[in-house]
């Protein structure tokens, strides 16, 4: 299978929707750029093209799937019933990086959801996805558009690498600005709970629900959202994760790479730009001057960029577990091999 590439740019960007929105109604695959990261899409009533995304992905089948919708008025034909905090959510939240699982309609095959009673549901706040669910004329079903259990991607070429040859199309938006998935939202119950973490952040959601969230704990069992059962973002690289005060963190993280390094282990560094000074002579990624918002930006594309180099380990710097830090550690737990709390 030859992958259409299409570039977005304001020359050619009408021409490229079009091309992508035609595929998607016949039944292709297209990657699509979001604010969280890049979405394998496809119609979300054809299940023939739902089952070609599980099989270019690796994806297990019993890995449900997220709904990507362009309008509210959607929401009534994918559901069998709105609960009421959804309105607040939506109303604050959408289009964002905030998914809603809720008691799904008829109308959604079995395979979406892995057979499960309820759908994930979210409107992405990306210029190009918004255009290409609009031409498309349905909604879109999409998970991240990556080999499964490798590193989400942020950018056309990170997607290029995992799954040229295997897929339709893929539209070129730029890198994502979150970096990180969205925030998944179980609202079927009385109280909210998350699911995943992601680029709403549990604070948030409390302050407009007026009311506690519950965090659910990742599961072996079956996952009612993508991200609680299986491995996931991780590089080929062993991944070492240090946790702590960063002081501390600084101090072990030089230790370890020292040890190494000494035998003669291929080594390199993830942490925040003000870190690098510590560790001259070793491959290191920076993950930027703002904490953990730059961090998730980074996160994904720090992991590709050093597998490409050969990398045996990374020492990978953690960060505050609040706010976007919640999201951020929890796809950095996921893809470590072993933790370290200093």
């Amino acid at each position: 299978m030859k992958t259409l590439f299409l570039k977005t740019s304001t020359v050619n960007r009408r021409q490229s929707i079009a091309i992508a929105s035609q595929l998607i109604r016949e039944g292709k695959l297209v990657a699509f750029p979001t604010e969280t990261v890049y979405g394998l899409g496809a119609n979300v009533y054809n299940t023939h093209a739902i089952r070609n995304i599980f099989r270019a992905k690796g994806r297990p089948q019993d890995n449900p799937l997220i709904v990507h919708i362009r309008s509210i008025d959607q929401v009534a034909l994918l559901v069998r019933s709105i609960p009421i905090m959804f309105f607040a959510l939506a109303k604050r939240f959408f289009p964002g990086p905030l998914t809603l699982v809720m008691k799904k309609s008829t109308i959604i095959p079995d395979i979406v959801t892995a057979g499960l009673s309820t759908v994930a549901i979210r409107m992405p706040d990306h210029p190009i996805a918004r255009q290409l669910l609009k031409h498309s004329g349905v909604p879109i079903v999409a998970p991240s558009a990556n080999l499964s259990g490798k590193p989400s991607p942020t950018s056309a070429e990170h997607v290029r690498d995992d799954l040229d040859g295997k897929i339709d199309a893929i539209l070129d938006g730029g890198r994502c600005k979150i970096g990180v998935e969205s925030t998944v939202l179980d609202i079927t119950h009385g109280i909210p709970v998350i699911l995943r973490p992601g680029g709403v952040t549990r604070e948030e959601i409390e302050d407009v629900l007026q009311c506690r969230v519950r965090v659910a704990r990742t599961t072996q069992k079956r996952p009612s959202s993508p991200g609680m059962k299986y491995t996931h973002y991780a590089p080929d690289a062993e991944v070492i994760l240090f946790e702590g005060e960063r002081p501390a963190v600084l101090h072990a993280m030089k230790q370890a790479a020292f040890r190494l390094k000494k035998k003669h282990v291929v080594v390199g560094i993830m942490a925040s730009a003000d870190f690098e000074c510590s560790f001259k002579g070793l491959n290191f990624f920076s993950l930027g001057k703002s904490g953990a918002f730059s961090a998730a930006q980074l996160l994904y594309d720090g992991f590709r960029t050093l597998d490409r180099k050969g990398i045996s380990v990374i020492l990978c710097q953690g960060f505050t577990d609040t706010h976007i830090g919640s999201a951020l550690m929890n796809r950095m737990r996921k893809a470590a091999w072993r933790r370290i709390r200093v």
